[in-house]
């Protein structure tokens, strides 16, 4: 007997709701890009130079900032990521 009908077949006779399988990051209270910034965290950590070094200069991110007035975007202010010393 295939086990997703007797589920199906269980939900309707019994009124018994079988919820799916829930991940395991969400149930820790973690949404999938905290979890997936944690794994990409331990890989780079865990390689070896030179390629860690490259992987972590990857990890850098730069983006503007334009606020608006009046319609228009004003001067961009270039960010990072990384914390400024």
């Amino acid at each position: 007997m295939d086990i997703m009908w007797d589920l199906g077949r269980r939900e309707r006779e019994e009124g018994v709701k079988m919820s799916a399988p829930m991940p395991f990051w969400r149930a820790a209270g973690m949404t999938y890009i905290t979890y997936s910034n944690i794994c990409a965290n331990l890989v780079r950590n865990c390689l070896k130079e030179p390629h860690k070094a490259e992987a972590l200069n990857r990890e850098k991110v730069h983006f503007a900032i334009s606020t608006w007035k009046d319609g228009k975007a004003e001067k961009p202010v270039i960010r990072s990521d990384l914390a400024e010393d």
